[in-house]
C-alpha cells in the first residue's frame, strides 16, 4: 500500500499547489479586470434603462459575466436595482449590455459594476 500512499500524498500537494497559485493571483490583483461604460435613460416611465459595455483587460477569457446596476438615494443607500448576463467576454475584448432597473424618485445616481463572472482556463499571451 505504499504507492497508493504516495499517490495520496502527491495530489494533496498538486492540490495544495493550485490554492496557493490561486489565493496569490487573487491577491495580487487588486484591480478589477473590467472597465465598464454606459448611459442611463431615464425616458421609460417605470423602468430606467442601462446600456453600456464591459470590457475584459485580463489575460483570460471571462465567462459567466453578470453586470448589476444600482439606483442610490442621496446618502449612499441602494435603492433599487437590475442585473442582466452578459455571458462570455474573450480576453482584451468587450461585450455590449442592457438592464433595467426600476425608477425609483429617491434615486440620486446609479452605480453600475460586474457582480459576478469566472475565468476560463485559456491565458492569452
Amino acid at each position: 500500500m505504499p504507492g497508493k500512499e504516495l499517490r495520496r500524498l502527491w495530489w494533496l500537494s498538486v492540490v495544495l499547489a493550485t490554492m496557493v497559485v490561486c489565493a496569490s493571483s487573487a491577491a495580487g490583483q487588486g484591480t478589477s479586470p473590467f472597465r465598464l461604460t454606459h448611459t442611463i435613460d431615464k425616458s421609460g416611465g417605470n423602468q430606467v434603462a442601462i446600456s453600456g459595455r464591459v470590457s475584459n483587460d485580463a489575460r483570460s477569457d471571462a465567462v459567466d459575466v453578470y453586470v448589476t446596476a444600482e439606483a442610490l438615494d442621496s446618502a449612499g443607500k441602494v435603492v433599487a436595482s437590475g442585473v442582466s448576463y452578459v455571458g462570455s467576454v474573450p480576453a482584451g475584448s468587450s461585450m455590449t449590455f442592457l438592464l433595467k432597473v426600476p425608477n425609483v424618485r429617491t434615486a440620486a445616481t446609479y452605480r453600475v459594476l460586474v457582480s459576478s463572472f469566472r475565468f476560463g482556463f485559456a491565458v492569452q499571451s
